[in-house]
């Protein structure tokens, strides 16, 4: 059965949570259509559709790569996911208690992660660690916010790699086990207050630096030579009269030497 561009979409988004691709990695059109087996056309629409969510960006002579967030773009997709997620928790708070089959199925997402801390795949750990708020949104009833969620978990797992996250993998799966807990026993608030906690120190853990000069190489380089002398002529050779109306500086190596 041929693949559809959704599910080429879906394999990439799923490839960026598990942190497999990085951010800048190129998605070269005819390298996917050879890999999924299908025209350049459905590979093409897959990353159209990719585009359109923010997860990758295309150029018109260098092709398709994943996004590399800026530090403005991380700020802000941390604040959309805070909006978003304290505004899931507080809806389903007034909607009285989470069903039992929801729990069960967050339950049995936490034992995937607390399962997966205990293996060497970084991948699926970060995929499951990341796929809890898309889990937690479609337990709360919202499927469409639950897509939007993915997108967004996958632009912040870009901007995790991107700005080198400290943040542990076992915390965040405790404090995903104790937001659980509190819709369990009915208490919103608590799952509120512990989710904005989560977010803000995932945030806190990237090493955003001040931004860069680009020139700083060359202009160090380029930079004047400090406590350097001017050179001097050099002293005419007994013998040796200088031609009439040459200057110093007409000699080859004190030249270059004011050059360099």
């Amino acid at each position: 059965m041929a693949i559809s561009a959704s599910e080429i979409s879906a394999r990439i988004v799923e490839a960026v949570m598990a942190q497999k691709l990085a951010p800048g990695s190129r998605l070269g059109e005819q390298q996917l259509a050879m890999l999924f087996d299908c025209s350049r056309t459905i590979v093409r629409e897959a990353l159209t559709r990719l585009a359109a969510r923010g997860i990758v960006t295309v150029s018109a002579r260098r092709g398709w790569f994943v996004i590399e967030p800026s530090q403005d773009e991380a700020r802000e997709a941390f604040e959309a996911r805070r909006v978003i997620e304290l505004g899931l928790i507080r809806s389903a708070g007034t909607a009285g208690k989470i069903e039992k089959t929801a729990l069960r199925q967050l339950k049995a997402h936490l034992q995937r992660e607390k399962a997966a801390l205990k293996e060497s795949d970084v991948g699926n750990r970060s995929f499951l660690l990341g796929d809890f708020h898309v889990c937690l949104a479609e337990c709360l009833g919202n499927t469409l916010l639950a897509d939007t969620l993915r997108d967004y978990t996958a632009r912040t797992t870009l901007i995790a790699m991107l700005y080198q996250s400290t943040h542990d993998a076992v915390q965040s799966c405790e404090d995903h086990v104790q937001i659980v807990a509190a819709l369990e026993r009915g208490d919103h608030a608590a799952a509120e207050a512990l989710m904005a906690e989560h977010i803000g120190t995932v945030q806190s853990a990237l090493r955003v630096q001040a931004p860069t000069d680009p020139l700083a190489q060359l202009r160090d380089a380029l930079a004047p030579l400090q406590n350097t002398a001017a050179p001097t002529a050099p002293a005419t050779p007994k013998g040796k009269r200088r031609k009439p109306g040459a200057s110093p500086d007409s000699d080859s190596s004190t030249y270059l030497g004011a050059l360099l």
